[in-house]
């Protein structure tokens, strides 16, 4: 039963899409959330001090449960939108969709009867499709999961009063961990246990982090792509998880010259030989050049 929050009739899931100036594939994920085949949610679209079209894209839909909240400016970590979309949420239970990926319709229905269960924390499988290389099958494929593993948010929910009461999501300049959602679960963990894992794929990751300067270039026809697929099939459970093991051939990274392969190479070789280990800081910074943020 829906309860009423903030003066109007609450929904009991709030979903939340952290974004930055990659207007091109919000139309993709909030398609996929409207896609649902679980209605009774909101969906709430950060902006991290966007300043593309990213709001019309999200405004619109013409559907009165998507939001857009823009922070007035940038902070360069997806941690403080998602925190502003748990503070606008006014769901019992809160989860998250990176603007780049894309879920299957049962994605929130599956994760909604493990709330209902009586979990805390749920997440379920995801396709993550690498440009040039195999697809497969993450995270913790019939793993248990161990403290400060890495959960990937597109899979991700958890009630939204745990959220407030760990703290919320920290950035890597705070806890020294360069993955926010590691830890995050991982204080959720200590709370409330480890999140429940539902062994059914719901999700394609098309993860920023291996396309180099995505954010530069901004294609989208990966996410049009997995997207018609899903529509397209009677089961699409069945249908996005026979790309397993397969080689994608819908992406086309940018390559590395020799010169930055050999530096690459002969810097990995020294910091392993010196048990040099960069700070959480120092690759967030790496990562985001690599994606074209500059």
């Amino acid at each position: 039963m829906n309860s009423v929050s903030r003066g109007r009739l609450a929904p009991r899931v709030s979903v939340i899409i952290p974004t930055y100036n990659y207007a091109g594939v919000l139309t993709y994920s909030i398609a996929s959330v409207l896609d649902q085949t679980y209605s009774d949610f909101e969906l709430i679209v950060v902006g991290d001090g966007c300043t593309d079209d990213s709001e019309h894209v999200a405004t619109s839909t013409g559907d009165p449960r998507v939001r857009w909240v823009n922070l007035p400016m940038n902070t360069g970590h997806q941690s403080e939108p998602n925190n502003e979309g748990v503070r606008h949420a006014i769901g019992d239970v809160v989860a998250f969709l990176g603007h780049d990926d894309v879920w299957l319709p049962h994605h929130l229905e599956v994760l909604t009867q493990a709330f209902d269960a009586g979990a805390v924390a749920a997440h379920t499988t995801v396709l993550r499709v690498d440009p040039g290389v195999p697809c497969y099958m993450a995270p913790l494929t019939g793993w248990a999961y161990e403290r400060g593993l890495f959960v990937t948010p597109t899979s991700l929910a958890i009630r939204r009063e745990t959220v407030i009461e760990v703290g919320g999501w920290r950035d890597a300049a705070e806890t020294g961990v360069l993955l926010p959602e590691a830890d995050l679960v991982a204080r959720v963990c200590d709370v409330a246990g480890p999140p429940r894992w539902i062994p059914r794929l719901t999700c394609v990751k098309l993860a920023a982090g291996v396309r180099r300067n995505c954010y530069q270039t901004r294609p989208t026809h990966e996410q049009a792509y997995w997207l018609e697929q899903i529509r397209a099939a009677d089961d699409p459970e069945r249908v996005v998880g026979q790309h397993e093991g397969r080689v994608s051939d819908l992406a086309s990274p940018e390559s590395m010259g020799v010169p930055e392969r050999a530096w690459r190479s002969a810097r990995y070789r020294l910091q392993n030989r010196l048990r040099l280990e960069p700070s959480a800081r120092t690759q967030l910074r790496r990562l985001q050049r690599f994606k074209g943020l500059r």
